[in-house]
């Protein structure tokens, strides 16, 4: 119960990370507004959290539109009576491919949601951050936040964006008592991953186990590591920690790792 009476957002929180933080911030005591462009999914979820609607409700929010982001915090701001006290800026979408075959459409879509969507997001929410007690911002960004990868040009791009904009609105909003983080993980074994290489091999586990094979712990995240780091990160044990991007992602940002020998 970290979150004991405190208010909570989370964007793309229909489903995958952003689902299992927002069911994590409830769990820890805080009053949530599950956002996503999907409400139908949002609702199911909000639901599930709480069938009578006092400690969690769901709200459609396209993060590439100001005024929709404007309108999540108002709609917010009036299910809990009071300002927001934290705002997990989680919404983004994916982009792969190298950068010569890609659409321009594709392009412009990852930086309007990954970088314009939250820029925009964080806006709105920061109105009402302000006058909270205890307010933190936090960002889901990626390790490509801090390291470049083949066939991501445009999404890492975005993600190092975050970085700076984590860092720039630490020091706008530091006076005013909001702190303001990123998480940024390596590729986290959830379902959507799996079912993502499911298309390209036939046996998934060996990927995975591959994968974590490069990594210096031999493990990847999971949906649990990720959502302690989350509650941390938002909760008064980090009341000193603003402006960081923690990389949750085993080891892989401190350099090579040795091949497993077999």
């Amino acid at each position: 119960m970290r979150l004991a009476g405190m208010t909570a957002i989370v964007t793309g929180a229909a489903s995958g990370l952003g689902e299992a933080t927002v069911r994590r911030f409830h769990k820890e005591g805080a009053r949530v507004i599950v956002a996503d462009i999907d409400l139908a999914k949002a609702e199911k979820v909000a639901a599930d959290l709480d069938v009578d609607g006092k400690t969690a409700k769901a709200l459609a929010c396209d993060i590439s539109k100001s005024e929709e982001c404007e309108t999540l915090i108002d709609e917010a701001e009036a299910f809990f009576g009071g300002p927001v006290d934290i705002f997990h800026a989680n919404a983004g979408v994916a982009f792969s491919g190298n950068l010569l075959e890609i659409a321009p459409e594709k392009i412009e879509r990852a930086i309007q949601i990954n970088l314009i969507g939250a820029i925009f997001s964080a806006q709105a929410a920061l109105r009402s951050l302000s006058r909270s007690e205890k307010p933190a911002l936090l960002f889901t960004s990626s390790l490509q936040a801090v390291l470049g990868r083949p066939g991501r040009s445009a999404y890492t791009a975005t993600k190092h964006a975050i970085t700076g904009l984590v860092k720039s609105l630490s020091l706008e909003f530091g006076p005013a008592g909001v702190r303001v983080n990123a998480l940024a993980p390596v590729g986290i074994d959830t379902p959507l991953l799996r079912d993502q290489l499911s298309r390209t091999t036939d046996n998934v586990d060996a990927r995975i186990a591959a994968m974590a094979d490069n990594l210096p712990l031999r493990r990847m995240p999971t949906p649990q590591d990720f959502t302690d780091s989350a509650v941390f990160l938002v909760s008064q044990e980090a009341r000193c920690i603003t402006g960081q991007t923690l990389v949750l992602d085993c080891g892989a940002s401190a350099g090579i790792a040795e091949p497993r020998t077999r």
